[in-house]
């Protein structure tokens, strides 16, 4: 069984599932089970998210052909990947050893797989990419992933651009998002990655500094809530299956309980943005979204500006 920190139990039992917790918490190995690695070297990108040298939590994506994640062993992983020269996490992840968090995650099928470890660069003279040595590996259920194909961008302009809020431009994106995926780290600087999807409008730019997002029921784990309550950093990664950008944002996020259990909002405060027009997904064909998603009700325009 899992052993779960403080964080975690706080919120399993604020969310009144405590034992669903232990059931899920089975799932979770130190090491890459065998079925795990056959998944991994069939994928073509990685979501990767660690605290910068300011503290600052990013998800960031690594890329690469049909093979670059590999077991090496049963407690690592090779990635030959390296974050592109403007991601926040590129002096980072190459610089040393980072607590960071992975999820592969292949849409077309609906899988997903969470990597929990530390990455080094990768030892091997002249070898260019990650080693993570594992901690948490488990599997995510498939429910509010939308079906799709992505596949790597072509390389194209990487000019990372910065800010300190989200622009029009952002908002759109936002608005149109179905998918997007989340760092956070414990106190103790564990990181972890996860999914979140929905319909179009589940995840919202209500101002240039503030986004929020419902928290929808999963397998009760809560490593992404459970990370917030005793460290309120955390990134997002959002892609632009349309044109093969992305958008990352760092920022702070507290969670905001309704009179049920089940009612969970993320409210997230923008801190720092950075946008890259290329080098992201690419799925052109539109998705087949989840049947397990709730509706989105709509919103008055916000009046933000374009």
């Amino acid at each position: 069984m899992a052993s779960y920190h403080p964080g975690e139990i706080a919120v399993q039992r604020r969310a009144s599932l405590t034992d669903q917790a232990a059931s899920s918490g089975r799932a979770i190995h130190e090491g890459i089970p065998g079925i795990a690695a056959d998944f991994l070297a069939t994928q073509r990108w990685f979501v990767l998210g660690a605290a910068d040298t300011r503290g600052d939590v990013w998800c960031s994506l690594l890329t690469g052909p049909t093979g670059f994640l590999r077991a090496h062993d049963a407690r690592t992983l090779d990635i030959a990947a390296l974050p592109g020269p403007g991601d926040p996490l590129a002096g980072v992840l190459g610089g040393g050893p980072a607590r960071s968090g992975a999820l592969a995650i292949e849409p077309g099928t609906r899988r997903r797989m969470r990597i929990n470890g530390t990455t080094t660069p990768h030892p091997a003279p002249g070898a260019s990419g990650l080693r993570l040595r594992t901690a948490q590996v488990f599997a995510n259920c498939p429910k509010y992933i939308q079906k799709r194909t992505p596949v790597p961008a072509p390389a194209g302009d990487r000019t990372a651009v910065w800010g300190d809020r989200l622009t029009g431009a952002h908002a759109d994106l936002i608005d149109r998002s179905d998918t997007f995926f989340v760092a956070t780290a414990n106190d103790s600087g564990d990181a972890d990655a996860n999914h979140r999807g929905g319909h179009p409008g589940f995840l919202r730019a209500h101002s240039p500094t503030l986004l929020s997002w419902p928290d929808y029921t999963g397998n009760a784990m809560f490593t992404t809530l459970g990370n917030l309550w005793l460290n309120p950093r955390a990134g997002l990664l959002i892609p632009d299956w349309e044109r093969g950008g992305l958008l990352q944002i760092t920022g702070t996020a507290r969670v905001l309980w309704g009179e049920e259990p089940e009612n969970r909002t993320v409210e997230f405060s923008v801190g720092r943005v950075v946008s890259v027009p290329s080098g992201g997904l690419l799925a052109p064909e539109g998705p087949r979204y989840s049947k397990f998603n709730p509706p989105v009700t709509p919103v008055a325009p916000r009046g933000f500006p374009r």
